[in-house]
């Protein structure tokens, strides 16, 4: 065990001497950026999103930004829910604001980044055969990694990742006619923006 964590601490050093380095050497940017994107996927999906992000002064490696968003989801994911699977939800994201914190490894959009997200979504859920629907909104926090691909070598760039987050249900309803819409609290998102950085 004293070996293993010998070998640990030493990781550690390394990799935070690795990391002095390169942040020495590396330039850092003399102005805010700021940058625009969507998510494809919602609008295909009869919604939309807008999300706004910004390169602070003097930050390499540093992305924050919001978001809004509103989509159907599509059965698949519905479905990830075996509690919900083949019950005949219909269910939309009506509205969705996100914060959003990322940590790029090399440079901002560029190449492998990490991040997390924290948000409040407004959900609509209707029931097939049933009259009514409801709404209820929960709130989500998630962690996620993706790789950022310019393929034209300039500011345009495409950002596929993946997610896993926590969800919990702040207000509403989420029953329709004494069946019970199950909120799983773990939820797994994956979608790609594209973006322009100005």
């Amino acid at each position: 065990m004293k070996k293993l964590k010998i070998k640990f601490v030493a990781i550690l050093m390394t990799l935070s001497f690795y990391q002095l380095n390169f942040a020495q050497e590396t330039k850092t940017n003399e102005k805010t950026k700021l940058s625009f994107e969507v998510d494809p996927a919602t609008f295909l999906f009869n919604g939309y999103s807008f999300h706004i992000r910004l390169q602070p002064k003097g930050c390499e490696h540093l992305l924050i930004g919001l978001g809004t968003y509103s989509m159907d989801l599509p059965d698949l994911i519905v479905n990830f829910n075996k509690k919900n699977k083949d019950e005949g939800w219909d269910v939309k994201i009506n509205q969705g604001y996100s914060l959003f914190a990322e940590q790029h490894l090399t440079e901002v959009n560029n190449k492998w980044f990490i991040g997390t997200q924290i948000g409040i979504q407004e959900f609509k859920i209707e029931k097939n055969n049933t009259l009514g629907s409801t709404k209820f909104t929960n709130i989500l926090t998630m962690g996620y990694f993706g790789y950022t691909i310019r393929p034209l070598k300039n500011n345009f760039y495409i950002k596929p990742w993946l997610g896993i987050g926590y969800t919990s249900k702040l207000s509403g309803n989420n029953n329709i006619a004494m069946t019970e819409f199950d909120i799983a609290p773990i939820t797994m998102f994956a979608t790609f923006h594209i973006g322009y950085t100005f």
